[in-house]
């Protein structure tokens, strides 16, 4: 090649580099493609075709150019580099990994070999060798921004918290315009439960990249779990401008509106959700669409895609854990686990707790409670460590989690979180027991392949409901949520000191304001019109909801201060309130669950409906087992008409809180020794059947 050739030829070999790290892939495929028609021997050029080609996502044109491109340069770093990483593009890590072990004795400790074959181990979840390989790279060129950012990553996979803080903060010193070192610092930051500075680090990562719509989200995300949820929303907001087909950004900015009561384009955003789940679009929180006038059938399609990606993600964790199931003996007790972020003076776990001791007391069974959150020091914390083996997994990455948990020979695993704010999705994906069961949390269908089963009744789930599952379905005899009729109130304070009238019906709907929409408030409002002299008790929300609910009261026509707003309280003092209200409203498509059990075990009435979905049925399945069917309205209107009936007759509203009180000892409802015993004979079927290698079936009880 003369000297005006080779010129012309590393002319080219810059502008195609260039444009390759401005992210210009399809331009730099074209001069790359014009320019093999003159070098067809130059195999740096060749390979940078293949580049770009792997950056537009046409892997079979570029492994053709990159095997071109080791023919011509068999020395090539580069060429065995690139090739690694197609292979990681193919979800090949095992062939990367041997291509560039092959490679490291011909360039031992060269950083860049090292950088590719420790992303090549992180895809194949070998953490602790991918750390090495990125320390030993960073040893070798100290200054690399990069490596700094790799290295925190697999930190942060093992657990490794504060290592990976000082490796993104001296990431962030090397480059303190890149925003995704800002990026990961918030992973590493929110990994140590520091949210706001996890926040701070996004939106800096958004300033220096206003165009990229994850930032945006990640921010998002990170300010909700702070409790500031309205700056969350406008950043939902945000990143769903940017990116419009986003699922997550979608959902999750339906969900912060509603729990703001924040009815701006509800209509519309409801619509974008269906048609997003439709339309196969990933990422859609579950656990919005709970709050959706959505069917079964939606709500599977969209878990069953969102458990797909965890799934795809996971696997290669669980083929490299390769948990062993050694079968015990016959004799030896089921070995039992609950997952729980709520065992503490938490809805959760005062639902649990009286369960767990009646458990313990029969024996049979081998109980471990794993607690994701950290110790409240809650009189309830104590029970259930009195009761079972308790143990801490708080900040655990799922790998070391489910290695806990699979090494002491768990059998029938439950997650009480389900997709819930703090989900263990990616604990469970990794498949730490044999048998894994949903149960309390999250109504509704996983869609994952890794739950066996869900823990229902014959309320909430139907046998005329059952194709919108895909677990198998075990039915109790009595409601799936146990009540504790021995929770003990404060003593109540009076209406006035609540803001209450002295005289008039109190109303309640001390429900999460999420579950608040525009339809359940207009038939609220209805009752009021109806009920002279009657008010709304509302459990208080944030950042202007109160004010909000207000204003919407007005537009139909209310007095803004028939609505009074009960801040948040101890739960004793909580269970008080309820001997100050007439009746509780119940809401729809998600109705009460844990509120609805409280207001029935401290005697309060409660009017409901039967909703479509698992979630719109759990007050009207607490209602039937506590033999008071007549609550369970008949549709909107009845439901009205029933609330103005009993609002006009004060002592049909008395006649109603004496029988619904005396339920208390004479229903199935509150029998929590009960429903132990028919927790036992699930948690012992499904074990045994386990133990026997039969499959997982539905099972009534």
């Amino acid at each position: 090649m003369n000297v005006s050739a080779r010129a012309e030829l590393e002319a080219v070999l810059r502008r195609l580099a260039q444009l390759l790290q401005q992210g210009a892939a399809q331009e730099a495929e074209a001069l790359a493609a014009r320019a093999r028609h003159d070098f067809p021997l130059a195999g740096d050029l060749v390979r940078l075709h293949g580049v770009a080609l792997l950056q537009l996502g046409r892997a079979r044109e570029a492994r053709a150019a990159l095997h071109r491109a080791a023919e011509l340069a068999p020395g090539s770093l580069e060429v065995q580099c690139n090739l690694a990483q197609l292979a990681l593009e193919e979800g090949q890590p095992q062939a990367a990994i041997e291509r560039l072990r092959a490679t490291l004795p011909r360039h031992p400790g060269h950083p860049g070999v090292l950088q590719v074959l420790g992303m090549a181990l992180m895809a194949a979840a070998r953490y602790e060798e991918a750390r090495e390989a990125f320390a030993q790279a960073l040893r070798a060129a100290p200054q690399h921004p990069a490596l700094c950012l790799h290295l925190a990553e697999a930190e942060l996979e093992l657990g490794a918290n504060e290592q990976a803080l000082e490796h993104a903060r001296a990431a962030v010193r090397l480059a303190p315009e890149a925003d995704v070192a800002r990026a990961l610092l918030g992973h590493v930051l929110r990994a140590l439960g520091r949210l706001d500075e996890a926040a701070a680090a996004w939106l800096e990562a958004e300033r220096l990249a206003p165009r990229q719509a994850r930032h945006a989200f990640q921010a998002g995300l990170m300010l909700e779990e702070a409790g500031r949820l309205a700056e969350a929303a406008e950043a939902y907001a945000r990143a769903l401008r940017l990116a419009p087909d986003s699922g997550p950004a979608l959902s999750r900015l339906a969900f912060a509106r509603r729990r703001l009561a924040d009815w701006r384009e509800q209509l519309a955003l409801t619509a974008r959700l269906r048609d997003a789940v439709a339309a196969g679009r990933p990422g859609i929180l579950p656990l919005s669409l709970l709050f959706e006038p959505f069917d079964r059938t939606v709500q599977h399609q969209a878990t069953t895609r969102f458990a797909a990606r965890i799934e795809e993600h996971l696997s290669p964790l669980r083929r490299e854990l390769a948990f062993a199931r050694p079968r015990p003996s016959p004799k030896a007790p089921v070995r039992v686990g609950l997952v729980s972020d709520g065992f503490g003076d938490h809805w959760v776990g005062r639902a649990v707790v009286p369960v767990v001791e009646a458990l313990a007391a029969v024996g049979g069974l081998e109980l471990h409670l794993f607690a994701s959150t950290a110790d409240d020091g809650s009189v309830i914390r104590r029970r259930l460590a009195a009761a079972a083996s308790l143990h801490a997994i708080e900040g655990l990455p799922p790998a070391r989690a489910a290695t806990r948990i699979h090494a002491l020979g768990i059998e029938v695993l439950l997650d009480l979180t389900g997709y819930g704010p703090r989900t263990h999705a990616e604990l469970f994906a990794l498949r730490p027991a044999p048998v894994q069961v949903g149960w309390l949390a999250y109504p509704g269908t996983s869609g994952a392949p890794w739950m066996d089963y869900l823990l229902a009744d014959r309320v909430t789930l139907p046998a005329s409901h059952r194709d919108g599952y895909s677990e198998k379905v075990l039915r109790l005899p009595r409601c799936f949520l146990p009540v504790d009729p021995g929770r003990t109130p404060a003593l109540p304070p009076s209406r006035p000191e609540c803001g209450l009238p002295d005289a008039g019906v109190v109303f309640a709907c001390f429900n999460a304001t999420a579950k608040l929409n525009p339809d359940t408030f207009a038939r609220f409002m209805r009752i009021l019109r109806e009920v002279p002299d009657s008010v709304l008790w509302l459990r208080a929300g944030t950042e202007g909801t109160a004010a909000r609910l207000r204003a919407a009261a007005s537009a139909h026509d209310v007095a803004p201060e028939r609505l009074v707003f009960l801040p948040p309280l101890p739960h004793a003092e909580h269970l008080a309130r309820f001997a100050l209200a007439d009746l509780c409203l119940d809401t729809l498509p998600c109705s009460a669950h844990a509120t609805a059990a409280d207001a029935l075990a401290a005697g309060c009435p409660l009017l409901t409906c039967a909703g479509a979905t698992f979630a719109g049925r759990v007050a009207a399945s607490l209602l039937s087992h506590a033999h008071l069917p007549e609550l369970v309205a008949e549709g909107a209107d009845a439901f009205v008409a029933t609330a103005v009936r009993l609002g006009r007759d004060r002592e049909a509203l008395a006649d109603l809180r004496a029988r619904v009180f005396a339920r208390r000892t004479l229903s199935p409802l509150f029998d929590v020794a009960g429903f132990a015993d028919d927790f036992h004979r699930v948690l012992q079927a499904i074990g045994t059947r386990q133990r026997i290698g039969r499959p997982p079936i539905d099972l009534d009880f």
